[in-house]
């Protein structure tokens, strides 16, 4: 049986080339980079390296990246860790919006709970924020606001630098998640109105693990971990060698490949959506998110009539992978926050389901895919 990876968003398969440059490392003679010694010395060189790779690819400066154990440390690093220096200036309200990423959302819960206030902004049916919904929730006591770029369920993209322009009218720092855009979207930092900005390598064929948090110079910061000088301070413990080499690498690659990249993922949901219209017709299945602000990898459809979890245990064993978009709970399915953000009714919410493309996926493979879940489809509502 053929087998379907359409579950890029979760994570991707890592690249030959980097796989290649971490085994370089983990066979080699080793070292510590807080180590003075020659050994030491070349795996400092390693990081310093990687670190350079990966701030040229973003536009800003090596010293405002940290290394982290991937998206969710970033997240809550940059959260934490920006709240807490804001609150020593007298500013404790946190705003976010209501289709974050759980490590940005529960974050932000727990603040609440040490003494913060949150607000959550709404959005929209096709799950974008509104810059003047974000400047409504600004009070003089606001101190950071944290908005994903790319979403990581339905794709939809928000005007990042229209709300880190308001955040700064308003003196507030802004985080931007790009665990999802990262090595789909262009970055040049040093021109955008963002103070604090997350990562992570396995989105981008990379290892897991690892990711990486800017940290504009002159952004208020405490930081979460102590007991090292590593990273400026900012991030203590021994720095994963092998797995920052292999982000640097997946960086150097998404930079080089980033135009066709996009192409072959245009061409991709091109090919999935309308290979579903012929088999199942148009009427049978509704796009969700924003039909032109979006990431090109992310297709959200609601098979009308089709239990999410029906269709995802059918998926499964034809040999198609997918997600529901959330987090799977005790054996059932949790209903997705996104898209009850986004106010979609029973009929919509309930058969969601997201397919992810990425490297390795061809035309060929997703035109007989979607053949096959058309035929789950119509297997199911008979």
């Amino acid at each position: 049986m053929n087998r379907y990876y359409f579950d890029h968003s979760a994570t991707t398969p890592v690249h030959p080339e980097v796989a290649q440059a971490m085994l370089e490392v983990m066979l080699g003679p080793g070292g510590n980079p807080s180590s003075i010694h020659a050994f030491g010395r070349a795996a400092k060189q390693l990081v310093t390296r990687s670190r350079d790779t990966i701030a040229a690819a973003l536009g800003c400066k090596s010293s405002e990246l940290i290394f982290t154990s991937g998206g969710t440390e970033s997240d809550n690093a940059a959260l934490i860790g920006a709240a807490l220096a804001m609150r020593k200036q007298g500013r404790s309200h946190i705003v976010t919006s209501a289709i974050e990423h759980h490590a940005v959302l529960h974050t932000c819960e727990w603040l609440e709970g040490e003494g913060f206030r949150l607000t959550v902004v709404p959005v929209d049916e096709f799950g974008r924020v509104s810059p003047e919904a974000v400047e409504a929730a600004i009070g003089p006591d606001t101190g950071l606001i944290s908005i994903m770029h790319g979403n990581n369920e339905v794709g939809t993209l928000q005007p990042i630098e229209q709300i880190g322009e308001i955040a700064h009218e308003h003196g507030a720092l802004l985080h931007v998640d790009a665990v999802q855009s990262f090595g789909t979207v262009a970055y040049k930092l040093s021109d955008m109105p963002v103070d604090l900005m997350s990562f992570s390598a396995h989105k981008i064929n990379g290892p897991q693990g690892v990711g990486a948090l800017y940290i504009k110079t002159g952004t208020p910061f405490v930081p979460l971990q102590h007991g090292g000088s590593q990273e400026k301070k900012r991030r203590a413990g021994t720095e994963n060698v092998p797995g920052i080499v292999g982000f640097a690498k997946a960086v150097d690659i998404c930079v080089n490949e980033r135009k066709n990249k996009q192409l072959l993922m245009d061409k991709l949901r091109t090919v999935w959506v309308e290979s579903l219209k012929q088999e199942l017709g148009e009427s049978a299945f509704v796009l969700n998110g924003h039909p032109q602000q979006k990431l090109p990898h992310i297709v959200n459809i609601s098979f009308l009539g089709v239990d999410t979890e029906k269709m995802l245990m059918n998926l499964d064993m034809a040999g198609i992978a997918a997600s529901s978009g959330s987090a799977c709970t005790s054996g059932s399915l949790e209903r997705s926050h996104v898209l009850k953000a986004m106010r979609l009714g029973d009929e919509r919410l309930l058969s969601a389901v997201r397919f992810s493309f990425g490297l390795g996926n061809t035309e060929e493979e997703v035109a007989d895919a979607a053949r096959k879940t058309a035929a789950i489809v119509k297997r199911i509502r008979k």
